[in-house]
This record gives C-alpha cells, sequence and structure tokens, in this order.
C-alpha cells in the first residue's frame, strides 16, 4: 500500500524525500527484512503476554524426553507472529497488483486460518477438561479433523496450480532464435526484448513446465508424462502433482516442528534460496547467465520471501531453547504451505527433496517407523521399531543429544543442502 501511495503520489508531480528506495526491489526487500523483524520483535513480545494472561498453554505428551516437562504451558499459537509479519511488509511495500504476490497472501491467510483452528479447539478442548475435572491427554482427537486439514491444503494446491496454469502474467518465457521461431505464432505470445543492443526474442509457454536438475536444458514438461493421445490432460496430472507437494511439504513443516527453533531456523534458511531462486528467475540477465528460465513478475515476489525470512528469524528470539512461545499448528502449516508454494512458482518443485532435505526426512522417519511396526506386528506378534522414536529429531533426543545441539545440526544439514541445490542450476 505505502509503495502504490508512493507512485501515486509520483505521478502528481509530488516529490517526497527518499521515495526512490520504493523503486528498486532490492531496497524493498532490505525494508521488508527490516519492518518484520522489528514486528516479530515488537509485537511478539506483547502477543506473548497476551497468550500467558489468557492461559493459552501448550500441552505436553509424557514422551520420556529430557526437559519435556519445563515446556508445560508453554504459550502456543505464536504463528500469529509470524503471519503478522509476513502480511504487513508485504502489504506495505510489495506491488499487489501482481499475481505471485496476491496467491502467496491467500496461503499465508489460508492456512493461517485452517492452523488456527485446529490450535483453538484443542485449547477449547484443554479449557473444557480443566473444568469438568478430567485428565486432559495431548493428542485425544480434539482439534481439526484430519481430513480437513488435507481438504484445506488440497484447495491450496489446486488454487496455486490453476493460477499458473490459466492467469496470463504468471507464464514463464521460453527464449527463440531466429532458426526455431514457430511458423504459426497466432497460439503463442511472442515478446522481443533488446538486450546489449541486441533484440532477443521470447515466447510464453503456455504449457506447464519446471526445472529439472542435472539436464542440459534444465527444464522439463509436464506433459511428457503422458501419452501422446492424452496430452490434452496436461493440466490435470499438473495440478494433481501441486496439491501433492502443497499437502506433503506442510506437513513436512508440521512434523518437523517438534523441538524448539527447528522448523523456524529451517524454514527461514529454505526462505532463503527460495529468495536466490526467485530474484534470479526474476532478472533476465541472471537468468540468462544460470541459463533458467525467465519468468516476468517473479522478483516481486522477493520482497515476501524477505518478509518471510525477517518474520521467521525476528521469532526465534523467542522460540529458540529454550522456548518462549511456540508456534503450533497456525505457524507450521502455514510455512509449510508457503515454502511448497514458493517453490512451484519459482518452478524448483523437482528440487524440494534436495532443499527441504530435513522435512524430507523427517517425514520418511515417521512413515518407516509406523510401517515397519505394523509389518512386525503383523508377521511376528510384537512390533519392533527402526528408530528410537520418530521423527528423527526425538530419536537423537532419546540418544541423549540436547535440543540446541540437535537443531544446530540440522540447521547445517539444511545449508548444506540448499548449497547443493543452487549448485545443481550448473551442473549438467
Amino acid at each position: 500500500m505505502l509503495y502504490h501511495l508512493i507512485n501515486w503520489l509520483k505521478e502528481l508531480g509530488v516529490k517526497i524525500p527518499g521515495n526512490a528506495l520504493f523503486q528498486f526491489i532490492t531496497s524493498r526487500v532490505l525494508l521488508a527484512v527490516i519492518f518484520s523483524l522489528v514486528i516479530s520483535a515488537v509485537f511478539g513480545k506483547k502477543f506473548i503476554n497476551y497468550l500467558r494472561k489468557k492461559q493459552v498453554g501448550e500441552t505436553v505428551r509424557d514422551l520420556g524426553l529430557a526437559g519435556e516437562q519445563q515446556k508445560k504451558g508453554t504459550p502456543t499459537m505464536g504463528g500469529f507472529i509470524i503471519i503478522t509479519a509476513i502480511l504487513v511488509p508485504t502489504l506495505l511495500l510489495a506491488d499487489l497488483s501482481k499475481a505471485y504476490i496476491r496467491l502467496m497472501l491467500f496461503a499465508t491467510l489460508w492456512l493461517g486460518l485452517i492452523g488456527f483452528i485446529d490450535d483453538y479447539l484443542k485449547l477449547r478442548a484443554k479449557k473444557l477438561a480443566q473444568q469438568q475435572g478430567i485428565a486432559y491427554k495431548k493428542g485425544d482427537k480434539d482439534g481439526l479433523a484430519g481430513w480437513f486439514k488435507i481438504l484445506g491444503q488440497v484447495v491450496l494446491g489446486f488454487v496455486v496450480a490453476m493460477t499458473l496454469l490459466f492467469n496470463n502474467n504468471t507464464k514463464a518465457w521460453r527464449e527463440f532464435t531466429g532458426d526455431n521461431l514457430p511458423a504459426d505464432t497466432s497460439t503463442v505470445k511472442i515478446h522481443r526484448v533488446p538486450i546489449d543492443n541486441r533484440e532477443r526474442v521470447f515466447v510464453e509457454a503456455n504449457e506447464p513446465i519446471t526445472t529439472i536438475p542435472f539436464v542440459k536444458t534444465h527444464e522439463f514438461n509436464y506433459s511428457k508424462l503422458l501419452p501422446a493421445g492424452l496430452r490434452s490432460l496436461t493440466w490435470v496430472l499438473y495440478v494433481i502433482v501441486v496439491i501433492f507437494i502443497v499437502t506433503a511439504v506442510s506437513n513436512g513443516a508440521n512434523i518437523t516442528d517438534g523441538i524448539d527453533g527447528l522448523a523456524t531456523g529451517t524454514s527461514a534458511i529454505i526462505g532463503a534460496c527460495l529468495g536466490i531462486f526467485a530474484y534470479a528467475s526474476g532478472n533476465i540477465r541472471f537468468a540468462e547467465y544460470l541459463n533458467i528460465m525467465y519468468i516476468p513478475n517473479l522478483g516481486e515476489l522477493s520482497i515476501f520471501i524477505g518478509a518471510l525470512i525477517g518474520a521467521c528469524v525476528g521469532f526465534l528470539w523467542y522460540n529458540a531453547y529454550p522456548a518462549q512461545v511456540f508456534m503450533g499448528d497456525t505457524g507450521s502449516l502455514t510455512l509449510g504451505g508457503i515454502i511448497a508454494a514458493l517453490a512451484i512458482i519459482v518452478r524448483k518443485e523437482l528440487l524440494i527433496p534436495i532443499f527441504c532435505g530435513v522435512f524430507l526426512v523427517e517425514v520418511l522417519s515417521v512413515s518407516l517407523q509406523v510401517s515397519y511396526f505394523k509389518y512386525t506386528k503383523r508377521k511376528y506378534g510384537e512390533g519392533k521399531r527402526i528408530f528410537l522414536m520418530s521423527p528423527l529429531h526425538h530419536h537423537y533426543q532419546k540418544l541423549g543429544y540436547h535440543e540446541s545441539k540437535i537443531v544446530t545440526r540440522f540447521w547445517i544439514v539444511t545449508i548444506l543442502c540448499i548449497v547443493f541445490a543452487i549448485v545443481t542450476l550448473k551442473v549438467r
């Protein structure tokens, strides 16, 4: 809004000192990071005090982990701090006319609402149990039904996929030379861009395409997964893939949110990676140098990502060990959905297993543990486990590692995964 206001005043001929800051994406990204950090610090403290006043505390299950009972009563639903610190700078500094910004604002609000409802129902069940003198145990079916959360993630995936497929402002551009320019240009949009005194020809991609690592062209068309006779249904396949990715990553972040600062710090690091991808793909010169697809208007998304990073880092001030507040599903579902949507928008969803490696191993540890336990119980009459406890971070807690050491090492692994993901752009 501030961005639009300054542009409006500029059109009227009103000169405002410092308005040049709002003309460059890099300066607005830095402002978004600063604003989100300040909001997290100032609003975060007041919100935590409010939660304590209302006795909105976490109930801790007895898992036999060191220090778990000390967390009993710690305020939850701190995801509101992250969401507020993302939305306010984005609304102030970003160009709200861009489809990508609107899409990410919807994703943040939508999953934030679903996470809030889940947290609220759990807290209400806890208070009712206390009023009735009944022992409350976390893990009872008192939150939002699992199918309803999945439905919310499916809706977000559908909206993301349909926007990228059918919105004219979300198309990637392919460069064509004079030799391979299509003869029939009536069905495609051609853009001629002068760069370095040379005219470059770009054609909008009508098919869903993405980046694939370790391949010379770094481009993959989803239609290639279908037989020639069914390629008119490529959009259906794409919608299914996007829904799966949004659901998987959102739940992965939710599972990772098990010890102080783990999901928050990991999300901030992944956000930095996606910010690099967005800025590079949205800049025609950087896209050419890295040999990645050019996606117009994508650079504006860097402002949202800057706010995301600042919000996560600011939240760590209160969420790092020992945590003064937990994000709850309000935060974890939202962060996972945001990361998934961003990865899909920048056409890097096939790199998710790399730069979201921590989320992946956390989900796999739970899946393997449950599957192996059921298999051995059915075959031998007694269930056996692969890990001492799942998700994986609890396994290391059982081995005697301190929370801070586990979190720090998972952050380091995430950084290594991100470096590898960026390197794949030049490895072919």
